[in-house]
C-alpha cells in the first residue's frame, strides 16, 4: 500500500502521480532513501503541506524550520517550507542547524511548531523529518497516523504563509553556556562525525571554557569514517584513540544531527549512557531527593539499582524520544535517557534530547581535576553485550518480535512488553525489539556474571536461528 498523489510539479511544471511509501512513516518521525520512489523534493512538499494542516488543526499557524547537512537537505528544506506556507502557516527559517537546536528554537521563538529536516544518525542516503507538536515534544505513532491520512485525504488547509530567515547560533550558545559552571578549562575530544554539530559544537565548547580537540568536525554529507552515531562501536573506538593520543580528559561524540552523545574516559574507554548518565542522577538527587528518573528497556540494570540506592525513582518506558519526553511529563520526571544516547534533562534545562548540553554536564563533573574513570569506580557492576542490529524486513520485524514476545511469555518467563520483550531472568535479562528507523531487529543481553551474559545471548540466538527472515550475522551499534 502506498498514498497515490496527483499535483502538478512546482519543479518542472508537469502533472505526474507519486508513491508516496508508508514506511517512511515511522514510529515518531518520517525517514526514506533519498530516491524518486520515497523522498524526494516533492514527497517534501506534500508533507509540508500535511505538517502545516496538523498544525492548523491545533492553532498553530507559525512553525521553527531546520536543516542537517545532508546533501538534500536544503533542497528538501525548502520544498518542505513551500508546502507549509501553502497552508498559511508562517515559518522561521533557522537554517542549518543540530536537532536540538530547532528545539531551542520553539522557546526563543515562542511557537509549538517546529520541524527538523534530517535523517538523525541513518547513513549517507537517507533523509526525513522531526516533528514537534509542542515545547520539547515530538510526534508519536498516533499523530504519525494522523499526518499520513491527511497527505493521504488530501485534506490540506490553504492560505499564503511567510518566510524568515532567523539564524540562532549565538543566543542558543549564550543561553547554554550561562548553564554551566566548567572549571579549569578541560581538554576535551570532540568527535561530530562529520555532521550538523561540526557546524556549532567546537564554538560552543570552546564558550564553555573547554579546550577543545576537533575530530571529524567539517561537515561532510557522505559520512567517509563512519556513520556519525556514537551508537556505532567505530565511533566510539575512534574517538577512544584520538582521546589518548591527544591526552585529553575526555572524548565526547556526537550523532549527525546532534541529539545523541557518546562518551569515553580518559583513556579512551567508551562509557555507555546508561553508566556515565549515573553521576549526574548522583547530582540530581543530591538537589532533588526522590526525583524520578525516566530511562529506556535496553538500559543496564545497574541504572535502576543505583537510582533506588540513592533515593530515587527509576521509571522504565518504551525507546523512542518520543516516548521519553511523553514519560517525562506525564511522571513530572527531572531526567530521562536512552541508552542510543538521547539524553533528556529537565532539572536546570527545556527537557529535550541536546547532546552538546548533556555532553558538557559531563564535562563538567571532570572540570574539578576529577578523573571519570575514577568517578565511575563505585558503579553497579553488571556485565553488558553491546546492542546488536539483526537485519529483518520492515514487513515482518514488528510479526517477528511479537512472535517471540509471546513464545516467552507462555513458556513462562517474566517479560517486560513495554518495546518489543524484555526477558527478566532475576541475575540477567535479554532483549529483542524491532527497530523504528531501520530494517532491523535490536537486540541486548546483560548478566551478573560473564557467564551469565553468555548464556542468555546463547539462548536468543538459538530462538532467531528459527526464522528464516532474520539474519544470522548480527551487526553491533
Amino acid at each position: 500500500m502506498y498514498v497515490q498523489l496527483k499535483y502538478q510539479s512546482w519543479s518542472e511544471g508537469k502533472s505526474f502521480s507519486m508513491k508516496l511509501e508508508p514506511t517512511m512513516f515511522r514510529e515518531y518521525d518520517i525517514r526514506g532513501r533519498e530516491t524518486p520512489d520515497e523522498l524526494n523534493e516533492e514527497s517534501m512538499t506534500y508533507i509540508g503541506r500535511g505538517y502545516g494542516t496538523f498544525l492548523k488543526r491545533r492553532g498553530v499557524d507559525r512553525v521553527v524550520v531546520g536543516r542537517d547537512c545532508r546533501a538534500t537537505s536544503a533542497d528538501f528544506e525548502q520544498a518542505l517550507i513551500a508546502g507549509l506556507t501553502s497552508t498559511g502557516c508562517d515559518v522561521i527559517d533557522i537554517g542549518l542547524s543540530t536537532t536540538p537546536m530547532l528545539y531551542w528554537a520553539q522557546y526563543h521563538f515562542k511557537t509549538t511548531g517546529g520541524a527538523a529536516v534530517t535523517a538523525s544518525h541513518n547513513p549517507a542516503g537517507w533523509n526525513g523529518v522531526k516533528l514537534a507538536v509542542g515545547y520539547s515534544m515530538t510526534t508519536n505513532s498516533a499523530q504519525v497516523r494522523e499526518l499520513y491520512e491527511i497527505i493521504e485525504n488530501e485534506s490540506f488547509e490553504t492560505g499564503a504563509g511567510t518566510v524568515k530567515e532567523s539564524p540562532v547560533d549565538d543566543a542558543y550558545i549564550e543561553d547554554v553556556t550561562k548553564r554551566l559552571g566548567i572549571e579549569g578549562q578541560p581538554r576535551v575530544l570532540l568527535n561530530t562525525g562529520n555532521g550538523s554539530a561540526g557546524v556549532i559544537g567546537p564554538r560552543l565548547l570552546r564558550a564553555a571554557g573547554c579546550e577543545v580537540v576537533e575530530l571529524h568536525t567539517r561537515l561532510d554529507p557522505t559520512f567517509p569514517h563512519y556513520p556519525a552515531n556514537p551508537s556505532v562501536v567505530e565511533m566510539m573506538e575512534d574517538t577512544g584513540a584520538h582521546v589518548r593520543s591527544s591526552n585529553a580528559e575526555v572524548g565526547v561524540a556526537i550523532d549527525a544531527d546532534g541529539d545523541r552523545l557518546g562518551v569515553t574516559d580518559e583513556n579512551g574507554s567508551t562509557i555507555w549512557p546508561d553508566i556515565y548518565m549515573i553521576p549526574i542522577v548522583r547530582e540530581l538527587l543530591k538537589e532533588k531527593p526522590g526525583a524520578k528518573v525516566v530511562y529506556d528497556v535496553k538500559c543496564s540494570a545497574a541504572l535502576e539499582e543505583d537510582i533506588r540506592a540513592h533515593g530515587g525513582v527509576p521509571v522504565m518506558w518504551k525507546t523512542g524520544h518520543s516516548f521519553i519526553k511523553e514519560k517525562l511529563a506525564k511522571e513530572n520526571a527531572d531526567l530521562g535517557l536512552e541508552l542510543s544516547g538521547h539524553i533528556f534533562i529537565v532539572h536546570g534545562y527545556y527537557g529535550f534530547d541536546d547532546a552538546l548540553f548533556s555532553g558538557l554536564r559531563v564535562i563538567e563533573s571532570v572540570s574539578n581535576g576529577k578523573r571519570l574513570s575514577e568517578i565511575m569506580q563505585d558503579v553497579p557492576r553488571w556485565f553488558s553485550s553491546p546492542v546488536y542490529n539483526a537485519f529483518c524486513p520492515d514487513e515482518e520485524k514488528y510479526k517477528v518480535a511479537q512472535q517471540i514476545t509471546d513464545r516467552l511469555k507462555a513458556e513462562g518467563y517474566r517479560v517486560i512488553e513495554l518495546s518489543g520483550a524484555r526477558v527478566e531472568f532475576g541475575d540477567g535479562w535479554g532483549l529483542v525489539r524491532a527497530s523504528s528507523n531501520l530494517p532491523q531487529l535490536v537486540l541486548r543481553f546483560e548478566g551478573k556474571t560473564e557467564q551469565r551474559l553468555k548464556e542468555i545471548e546463547q539462548m536468543f540466538r538459538d530462538i532467531l536461528k528459527e526464522y528464516p527472515s532474520v539474519e544470522t550475522e548480527w551487526e553491533t551499534g
